[in-house]
């Protein structure tokens, strides 16, 4: 077993600071990230961050990595071929409820049937915040909103539970007011192989007032405090469904498959980008004139 040297969280920091507004839970993510690459000894170079649109997702530009800024919803299918093509990259999604759990949940789900192994991290407000609250995925029924003024008429879409019976082999919850905490979350997202989802609870101090710091801070609670084992699917699933006066936070589910890179044949042998072409100069150049 290879010895991880870890790497200061200065490593990480981004040319930009965040702009993010003051108390936002994104800045809590931010640096748990930064802190997760350096426990692992991820280094710059070795390390991919991919966002979509969204708040949350002007992180790649505020961590010293490789970034892609993509489009709305589509973070997860760019980040899927960048990984496919360099396997090496330690490839870590991120992004907001909008994003992932709206316009590009089907993204998603097939990422996780697939077990893919890359780790997602989604900064869970409840909110739209970029476009000045709207209601969200994920947000709870009644919650009046810009754009539910009489109160939120849909049911909340469950993340977890989605995750689990999705593929994902490895389902946690954070809360960025519990940074320590949601450092471990993240490193273990990042450690395990297979898809790795990481529901964080990101208040949005602008735009959601009832889903605050403190009132999460009355809720939540560790599971591994519990003992719980994350080892059982059906117990997993049960308690991705509790919310209301207790909330758990903490791997709910875990557990080891084969990835989809271990049944794809052309990974066998590394890298992609690192692989010869295969064809000559004649024919690659015949190839593109093809294409153009």
């Amino acid at each position: 077993m290879a010895t991880v040297i870890e790497l200061p969280v200065d490593t990480y920091k981004g040319p930009v600071d965040p702009d993010w507004c003051p108390g936002c839970g994104d800045f809590g993510v931010l640096k748990s990230v930064q802190e997760a690459a350096g426990r692992l000894g991820v280094k710059p170079e070795n390390l991919l961050v991919v966002s979509g649109i969204g708040c949350s997702s002007n992180l790649p530009g505020f961590i010293h990595a490789y970034g892609i800024h993509s489009l709305h919803g589509r973070s997860v299918p760019v980040a899927t071929g960048a990984h496919l093509a360099n396997t090496d990259l330690k490839t870590v999604i991120t992004g907001g409820d909008g994003d992932g759990y709206g316009i590009g949940i089907g993204h998603l789900l097939h990422a996780m049937r697939r077990n893919l192994d890359v780790t997602y991290v989604v900064m869970d407000n409840q909110i739209y915040g970029l476009t000045t609250g709207q209601a969200s995925p994920t947000t709870t029924k009644g919650h009046v909103t810009k754009s539910t003024p009489q109160g939120n008429i849909e049911s909340p879409l469950n993340p977890l539970a989605l995750a689990i019976t999705s593929g994902a082999t490895y389902v946690a919850r954070g809360f960025s007011g519990e940074q320590k905490h949601l450092v471990d979350m993240i490193a273990g997202g990042m450690a395990h192989k297979g898809f790795a989802l990481i529901d964080v609870f990101s208040p949005c101090v602008t735009y959601n007032k009832i889903n605050t710091y403190p009132w999460f801070k009355e809720r939540v609670y560790k599971l591994e405090d519990k003992g719980w084992d994350s080892g059982d699917f059906y117990k997993s699933l049960e308690k991705s469904f509790e919310w209301g006066d207790t909330i758990p936070v903490g791997v709910l589910y875990k557990t080891d498959m084969p990835t989809y890179e271990d049944g794809e044949p052309n990974l066998h042998k590394g890298p992609l980008v690192k692989a010869k072409l295969g064809a000559d100069k004649a024919v690659f150049k015949a190839l593109v004139e093809e294409m153009i």
